[in-house]
C-alpha cells in the first residue's frame, strides 16, 4: 500500500526547520514507495545552523562535564524508552530487519554510555611543585563547533559513535546524515532537546554534496568527523584540513576472515553468513572475503555456506523470522547485481546467484545472497568495496599466504581470523595489517571504551573514532605553568630553568 509522502526539514537550535523546495525522495526499500521527501541543505542553511551552535557553545563549554553529562544521561533513557518506534523507523527507511535495527541503536547507546562518563574521562594533570613555588598542570579544552557527515547504513549508531562524545567534551554539534535515510538523526535532535540540552548543543542539517562541502569550508567549524567511501574520505580529509580543521575520516573496507584448517567449520561458516549477509552486506565492518586455507578446508566452507544460504530468509525487514531485507535503494541494488556479472565474466565460479533469487520479483529493492568461490586477487570483485551480499572465497596454501593476502589489500578496516590454535591467533593479531582484529570473532567491532577505526586506505586522520581516542580527537590539550610567591620577580632574559 502507497503511503503518503510527508516532509523532513532540518533541525536547527532546539526547533524544526521546515524543508524547502529542494527536496528528494526517501524510498521504503522494501516496498519500492516514496516514504518522504527530504530538504537539501544550502550553504544559508548550513551557516545558520553552524552559527547558533556557535552562539551555544560558549555557555555550554563552561557548563560543567556532571551536568552535561546528565543530559546524556536522560537522552539515553529516552532513546532507550522509544527503541522499539526508532527501530521501526530505521527499518523503514534502510530496509535492515527489526532487530539489526534494535540492535543499531544498542551499539550506540553503549558510546553514550561511555560519554556519561566524562567528568572521570576529563580529569587533567597536575604536578605540584615542580621548581621553587612553581605547579605544572595539563587541561583538555573543547573544540567549538564539531560537524558529523554519516553513512546510510547505520543511521543510529555512527551518529552516536559521534555527538555524546563530542557534546560530552563541551563543543556544539551539527549532524549532515544520509539523505537516504534522514529521519533518526531528526528523532535523536527532539530528543536531546527533551533531555535538557540547551538550543543549539546539537543540531541537524539534511542534504547532500553541496552541505558536505559547506561545512568543510564553514570558518567556524573546528572539526569534521566523517564515516562513508574513501573516496570521499580521502577529499573529506584534504578539503577540511586545507581550511584548518581537524578531520577523521573513515572509508572504505574490504574485510577478511581467514579460515584455518583446525577452525570449528560449522562456527566459521555460520559466522561468514551472519557476517557477510546481515544487513545485506551493507556494513562498513561486514566480512565479504573468506580465506580458506588449503583446499580441503576450502571446499567445505563453500559446502556449508551454500546449504545455510538455501534456507535463508530474504524479505521485508519488518517481518517475523526475516534475516536479510533489501539494499537500501534500487540503484545500489542494481549496482550490486552489475558486481555479480562481472566476478562471472572475470571467471570466479558462482556458487549461489542472488539475481535469481525469488524475492528479486517483488516490488521492493531485493537482492539474494551471492556466493563466489576461485575469487582471484586480481579480480574486481576481490578489489572493490561492493557493499552487499556478495562474499568470496579465496584460496590459501598457509596462514603466511593469507596475511599476504590481507595485507597486501588497499583497505585495512577489520580482519578475523577463526583457529583453535593459540599460536596461529597470536601470529595473525600481531602481523596483519588492520585497524580491528577478531579471533574466532566474525565482527570485530570493539566496546564504546575502545575505539573504532582502520588502517591504509580505510582511515584518513590520526585519531580513531569514540573511546579514548574521541575524548583526544574533541579536545585540545593545555599545559600550565603558574607560580604563586610572595617574593619580588627580578625581570629574566635568559630562558627559564626551573630550580
Amino acid at each position: 500500500m502507497r503511503v503518503a509522502a510527508r516532509s523532513i526539514g532540518h533541525y536547527i537550535a532546539g526547533k524544526d526547520v521546515p524543508a524547502s523546495a529542494d527536496v528528494v525522495a526517501v524510498w521504503n526499500p522494501a516496498t519500492g514507495d516514496v516514504r518522504a521527501e527530504v530538504a537539501l541543505a544550502d550553504a544559508s542553511v548550513i551557516d545558520t545552523a553552524v552559527c547558533a551552535a556557535n552562539d551555544a557553545w560558549p555557555a555550554w563549554a563552561a557548563t560543567p562535564p556532571q551536568q552535561r553529562a546528565n543530559v546524556l544521561f536522560a537522552f539515553r533513557e529516552k532513546m532507550r524508552a522509544e527503541i522499539d518506534r526508532l527501530a521501526a523507523i530505521v527499518t523503514s527507511e534502510h530496509g535492515k530487519t527489526l532487530d539489526d535495527a534494535r540492535a543499531e541503536i544498542a551499539r550506540g547507546l553503549e558510546v553514550v554510555d561511555f560519554a556519561c562518563g566524562i567528568p572521570q574521562l576529563l580529569k587533567g594533570e597536575f604536578s605540584p611543585g615542580v621548581a621553587r613555588d612553581v605547579d605544572a598542570y595539563a587541561l583538555r579544552q573543547p573544540l567549538g563547533v564539531c560537524a558529523g557527515i554519516t553513512p546510510f547504513n547505520f543511521p543510529a549508531m555512527v551518529p552516536m559513535w559521534m555527538f555524546p562524545v563530542a557534546v560530552a567534551c563541551g563543543n556544539t554539534f551539527v549532524l549532515k546524515p544520509s539523505e537516504r535515510d534522514p529521519s533518526l538523526g531528526i528523532e535523536m535532535a527532539r530528543l536531546m532537546t527533551e533531555a535538557g540540552a540547551p538550543a543549539g548543543v546539537f543540531n541537524v542539517v539534511n542534504g547532500n554534496a553541496v552541505a558536505v562541502d559547506a561545512l568543510l569550508v564553514h570558518p567556524l567549524v573546528a572539526a569534521v568527523s566523517f564515516v562513508g567511501s574513501t573516496p570521499v574520505a580521502r577529499r573529506v580529509y584534504d578539503v577540511a584540513t586545507e581550511n584548518g580543521k581537524r578531520v577523521q575520516a573513515l572509508g572504505g573496507a574490504k574485510n577478511h576472515l581467514v579460515v584455518m584448517p583446525d577452525a570449528d567449520l560449522d562456527q566459521a561458516a555460520d559466522a561468514l553468513v551472519g557476517s557477510a549477509y546481515g544487513s545485506a552486506g551493507e556494513r562498513c565492518m561486514a566480512i565479504s572475503v573468506a580465506v580458506a586455507v588449503g583446499d580441503a578446508t576450502a571446499d567445505s566452507i563453500v559446502d556449508r555456506i551454500s546449504r545455510r544460504l538455501s534456507t535463508l530468509r530474504v524479505g521485508p525487514g519488518e517481518e517475523d523470522g526475516v534475516e536479510m531485507g533489501p539494499l537500501v535503494t534500487r540503484q545500489h541494488r542494481d549496482r550490486v547485481a552489475d558486481y555479480v556479472r562481472i566476478g562471472v565474466e572475470e571467471g570466479a565460479t558462482l556458487i549461489v546467484d542472488g539475481r535469481t533469487h525469488s524475492a528479486t520479483s517483488w516490488p521492493g529493492f531485493f537482492l539474494g545472497p551471492t556466493l563466489f568461490d576461485a575469487v582471484k586477487p586480481a579480480m574486481r570483485i576481490y578489489r572493490d568495496e561492493i557493499f552487499g551480499p556478495v562474499l568470496s572465497v579465496v584460496r590459501a596454501g598457509s596462514l603466511d599466504d593469507a596475511l599476504t593476502l590481507v595485507n597486501g589489500h588497499e583497505y585495512g578496516n577489520g580482519a578475523s581470523i577463526f583457529t583453535r590454535d593459540g599460536a596461529h591467533a597470536r601470529y595473525f593479531e600481531r602481523n596483519v595489517r588492520a585497524g580491528m582484529v577478531g579471533i574466532n570473532v566474525p565482527i570485530p567491532v570493539p566496546m564504546a571504551f575502545y575505539s573504532f577505526g582502520g588502517w591504509k586506505a580505510s582511515l584518513f586522520g590520526d585519531h580513531h573514532i569514540h573511546g579514548a581516542e574521541g575524548v583526544r580527537f574533541y579536545t585540545r590539550l593545555k599545559s600550565v605553568t603558574a607560580r604563586w610567591s610572595e617574593d619580588a620577580q627580578r625581570a629574566g632574559f635568559s630562558m627559564p630553568v626551573h630550580r
